[in-house]
C-alpha cells in the first residue's frame, strides 16, 4: 500500500544523514535496517547493506531504482526448489 501524497516518500533521517556524510566515490557499505525506506536520488551512486533479517545484503542504487523501497532489493526468503529426488533424477535425464 502507498503512503499519502499529503505526507511524502519516507526516507530514514538517520540513513540520509549517513548519505550526506559520504562521498559517492568511496566503496563503503552504509548498513541499514530500514527496509521501509524510499530511494532518492541522493542516494544513487552508493552500496547499502540492507538486513534481511539474517545479514546484510549489499546493494548497489543506481537510477532505476529511485522511487522504489530498499527492501525490494533483499530478498528475505531463500527459494530451494520443489521435488526432491524425482525432479533431480529427471532434470539429470533431460540433460
Amino acid at each position: 500500500m502507498s503512503r499519502s501524497l499529503k505526507k511524502g516518500p519516507y526516507t530514514d533521517p538517520k540513513l540520509l544523514k549517513k548519505v550526506a556524510n559520504l562521498k559517492s566515490g568511496e566503496g563503503k557499505v552504509i548498513k541499514t535496517w530500514s527496509r521501509v525506506s524510499m530511494i532518492s536520488p541522493e542516494m544513487v551512486g552508493f552500496t547499502f547493506g540492507v538486513h534481511n533479517g539474517r545479514e546484510h545484503i549489499p546493494v548497489y542504487v543506481v537510477e532505476n531504482m529511485v522511487g522504489h523501497r530498499l527492501g525490494e532489493f533483499s530478498p528475505t526468503r531463500k527459494f530451494v526448489s520443489h521435488g526432491g529426488k524425482m525432479a533431480k533424477s529427471q532434470a539429470k535425464d533431460t540433460k
